[in-house]
């Protein structure tokens, strides 16, 4: 559910009907839009927001406003409302960002902005966007930087902008954003209280035509001076003068700062309203917008529009909030000392307004005024009660930050009777990424279930309260009883949430399992959400085939729930399991189902653009690279980064550069392999699945291929590995990682206990992996078997695993594991044909036959890998590879291509059409080549071309 719009926040402020002209400031506003940020820095009452309200009427520029206040601290209401504001410029801009940040997912923000500022940077005309009063937003601090998250969005943003769009910032303090770095790049124009402040002349303007004065120049002059000319100032002075025969005396009479000032010039204004527009003023001067309605609930008085219109008339410090004057709001220097007032006037009375705004903003549906407005009025009881209604949609909009806030203002002891709202609390601070206080919140909700459990007739403990009624203190207040009837499977599904991130594999397993028993039937999210926990608990186990029926069985609840982006999500998991089983085709239907109900959601002929379809894609190549189709698995990826990052999780930035390495380094460019690795490291973001194949794994294995054994051995020390190591499955990647590296070192050093080693780790490692059926493990177990033998000059020994892993992968259509190992592997590839080639004809060797030729023309134009053993080699160690021979008369380049295609299962019709050339044109080329071979069959011309290494 998306972020509810308050479009007053979007409207550009109307020009009052009288104005001082300010040229030479709108000048430098004109001439600032050369640069990416106009900054607008003064304390309150100089005009700033007057200013550029004058500016962007006085052109013909394009211009989007966003009132700030402090519920834009949200990070996410934050770019809602950024989105919203840009969406007055081009409607549709943003529509996509707006479904991620809203999804159970949403992305890190600085892939919402990169896809925000791709959208703009095609939009046609240039546009400025005023965040106007940006002091008000006071994020926490997140991350290890200085600034807030809504500060470091910001600056993203700054970075990055497109040459069509300049940001305009109005505040009362400078903002915590790199203004030294645009300024000393001539990207920043700055105005600042000495620049807004009124001349004389100016103040003569604003004083006697626009405030309808008559002063004389010395009164100006003083005026002036008093209050250096400070806007607000002289505005209060005016309506102070009003009516007043001793204008001079009056000026004499105020000096000082602007805070006395405007208290003794507010107490002049206010002194001289009669009084029900005084009691009006003061008891509506805790709204931050004002309407007639709203204002007539608050004072229990009638004819609020009238008023606020007459105070507008009257050059009050009033601004209208849309063009229908609705909706309007006090100058904020105006209300703060007004509040003041208040508070020192009538202290008792200002709870029972809060507490009357909040009842009007729940009638009008807006519960998070209504929410903000009751813990204003220490009314705790009631703004649970409000926070127990909104939390779902909360959650589901991705405002966890205001929530939290939220919550964190209710005192412990009206917490404690709301055990829907504990359990609420312990599942935000998960969510939010928090884990203290989690179990405790979990245990106050568990104590009165069980109280309730319990309950005799003389137990006044166990009272339940519906509705907004308030707890005596001895019975639980609960207002949806639905809710708290499904509490005891969500603090079993909470707990085993808090248990997976803490890797606590068998708690999790535990807790979810007891969800699934206390939830109701008809609770599909929760049963999906246990389910899932489940099946990522046995993920990280290793036990598959458990993992993949559990957690599919999972995702299909959430999705009859209704949370399609959740199941899509769940798509990138499955697939992901799928693939470590082995089973890559039906990996790659299930990422196409995924893709075809992404596209269901959209309208029709729109691209899907839901959460986890940039991730779908990334998989999707991943498996077009392993069927050597490098071609298919760089348009893969070229598709997810063209749909953008906010369709894809917050893990799809590392993703994409890991698959994307991986096609590096099947092209051989392997310096270019480690760099994507290296910026895949930098952006790597956790989340519940398990990481089981970390980069820093992949990384290694890159060094190996580079021969660079020193950095591959460090690593293994760094992370403590041992070829006696207790096997697990989270580490399983790495273990196969140090079999390499024991290998590289044996080529390098020829010492047998390396050797020994290695092979001892993959005996163990292959009896794990084939105990839980993870045969994409075990086909590169036995590959590196194979490889071992080999390097140990025992065909016999080495044929036997590989025999094992060819057919274990034949079905499902393997390439680049086998490729992947360069010339090594095709060498005993070469030798298994000849092998098999000689054993009594079956089904399965004729398959396997036909799979070796698949895998060899594999290897065809392939980059050779460094070999670790060319560097630094001992003198006296002698290369196992047989030279090639050489052709009396070569084959030309056609025969080349004609000898390619004998190596396949094609006929000669087939061969002709591919070639494009007649059938007895195949026939002279074949001829020619069986004559230039010295053979008499395709198979023999095949097995000799192999031997030559023409192929």
């Amino acid at each position: 559910m998306s972020t509810p719009i308050l479009a007053t926040k979007l409207y550009i402020p109307p020009l009052r009907p009288k104005l001082v002209p300010r040229p030479h400031l709108i000048e430098r506003l004109n001439e600032g839009v050369r640069g990416r940020l106009t900054l607008i820095s003064a304390p309150a009452g100089f005009g700033k927001s007057t200013l550029v309200g004058e500016w962007l009427a006085s052109g013909e520029r394009r211009a989007a406003w966003l009132s700030l206040d402090e519920g834009d601290s949200d990070l996410t209401r934050f770019l809602a409302y950024f989105i919203a504001a840009l969406q007055t410029i081009a409607a549709k801009l943003g529509e996509g960002v707006l479904d991620a940040l809203h999804s159970a997912q949403p992305p890190a923000a600085e892939a919402s902005l990169t896809a925000l500022l791709n959208e703009i940077a095609a939009l046609p005309d240039e546009f400025v966007l005023v965040l106007d009063d940006y002091h008000a937003v006071d994020a926490a601090p997140v991350g290890r930087g200085p600034l807030g998250a809504v500060d470091q969005a910001l600056a993203f943003l700054l970075e990055h902008l497109p040459p069509r769009m300049h940001l305009v910032i109005t505040t009362r303090e400078d903002p915590s954003l790199p203004l030294a770095r645009l300024r000393a790049r001539g990207q920043l124009t700055e105005l600042r209280a000495a620049d807004l402040r009124f001349t004389s002349a100016e103040a003569a303007g604003f004083l006697n035509q626009v405030m309808g004065l008559n002063l004389s120049a010395e009164a100006v002059d003083a005026l002036e001076t008093r209050t250096e000319g400070w806007i607000a100032g002289l505005q209060l002075a005016a309506l102070s003068m009003r009516g007043r025969a001793d204008a001079s005396g009056f000026v004499k009479a105020f000096a000082g700062d602007h805070r006395y000032v405007v208290d003794y010039l507010v107490e002049e204004v206010l002194q001289r309203q009669p009084e029900h527009v005084r009691n009006f003023l003061l008891q509506t001067s805790m709204l931050e917008r004002l309407c007639g309605p709203l204002c007539d609930a608050v004072t229990g008085q009638a004819e609020g529009q009238a008023r606020l219109e007459a105070l507008e008339r009257g050059n009050f410090f009033v601004v209208p909030l849309d063009d229908n004057r609705h909706w309007y709001r006090y100058h904020h220097l105006f209300a703060n000392v007004l509040s003041t007032h208040l508070r020192a006037q009538q202290p008792d009375h200002l709870p029972i307004l809060h507490r009357r705004a909040s009842e009007w903003y729940e009638q009008s549906g807006l519960r998070a005024d209504a929410i903000r407005h009751a813990l204003a009025a220490e009314d705790y009881t009631r703004a649970a009660t409000l926070i127990e209604m909104a939390v779902p949609e909360m959650r589901r909009s991705r405002q966890e930050a205001t929530l939290l806030s939220w919550l964190k203002a209710l005192p412990d002891e009206v917490l404690h009777f709301r055990p829907v709202l504990n359990v609420h609390y312990a599942g935000v601070l998960l969510q939010s990424g928090e884990t203290e206080g989690v179990e405790a919140h979990l245990l106050d909700a568990e104590q009165w279930l069980e109280m309730v459990a319990n309950r005799t007739d003389s137990g006044p403990s166990t009272t339940l309260t519906g509705g907004t009624g308030a707890s005596s203190g001895t019975g639980a207040v609960v207002v949806d009883a639905e809710e708290f009837r499904r509490l005891p499977g969500w603090i079993a599904n909470y707990r085993a949430g808090y248990a997976l991130v803490q890797g606590n594999v068998a708690d999790t397993v535990k807790y979810a399992g007891r969800a699934l028993g206390l939830l109701p039937e008809d609770d599909h999210l929760g049963h999906g959400a246990a389910a899932a926990l489940l099946g990522l608990a046995y993920w990280a186990k290793g036990d598959l085939e458990a993992a993949h029926r559990t957690y599919a069985e999972g995702m299909a609840m959430v999705q009859r729930a209704g949370h399609i982006s959740d199941a899509i999500g769940g798509v990138i998991a499955l697939a992901d399991i799928e693939v470590a089983q082995g089973h890559l085709r039906q990996a790659m239907r299930t990422y196409e189902r995924g893709l075809q109900l992404a596209t269901e959601q959209q309208p029709e002929g729109a691209r899907p653009v839901l959460r986890g379809t940039a991730d779908m894609y990334v998989g999707m190549s991943e498996l077009h690279r392993e069927r050597n189709d490098l071609r298919a698995a760089t348009q893969h990826l070229l598709r997810s980064k063209e749909l953008g990052e906010h369709t894809g999780f917050p893990q799809n930035p590392y993703r994409w550069r890991v698959a994307m390495a991986r096609i590096r380094e099947a092209e051989g460019n392997l310096d270019g392999a480690l760099d994507l690795l290296h910026e895949a490291e930098r952006l790597y973001v956790s989340d519940f699945f398990p990481n089981v194949r970390p980069i820093a794994a992949l990384k290694t294995r890159v060094w190996v291929a580079q021969g660079r054994l020193s950095e591959a051995l460090d690593w293994v020390r760094e992370q403590g590995l041992s070829a006696e190591d207790d096997l697990t499955y989270l580490r399983e990647f790495e273990h196969i990682t140090l079999a390499r590296v024991l290998l590289a070192r044996y080529q390098h050093d020829r010492a047998d206990h390396s050797l020994l080693e290695a092979l001892g780790l993959l005996e163990r490692l292959l009896e794990t992996a084939e105990a839980s059926g993870r045969t994409g493990r075990v086909i590169e177990i036995l590959l590196l078997q194979a490889l071992a033998h080999q390097l140990h000059d025992d065909l016999h020994a080495a044929l036997v695993p590989l025999a094992h892993a060819l057919s274990l992968a034949e079905p499902e259509g393997y390439v680049r594991i086998f490729v992947d190992e360069g010339e090594a592997m095709r060498l005993l590839i070469v030798a298994f044909r000849s092998w098999i080639m000689q054993q009594p004809g079956s089904a399965q060797n004729t398959k396997l036959t036909l799979y070796a030729d698949k895998l060899l023309m594999g290897f065809d134009h392939q980059p050779s890998k460094v070999d670790s053993a060319s560097l630094d080699e001992p003198a006296n160690t002698t290369n196992p590879k047989s030279k090639i021979q050489k052709l009396v008369e070569p084959l030309s380049e056609r025969e080349l291509d004609v000898l390619r295609l004998l190596r396949t299962d094609l006929n000669g019709p087939e061969m002709a059409r591919q070639l494009i050339v007649s059938l007895n044109t195949l026939h002279t080329h074949t001829k020619n080549i069986y004559s230039k071979l010295g053979v008499n069959n395709r198979r023999a011309a095949v097995r000799r071309a192999e031997e030559l290494n023409l192929l």
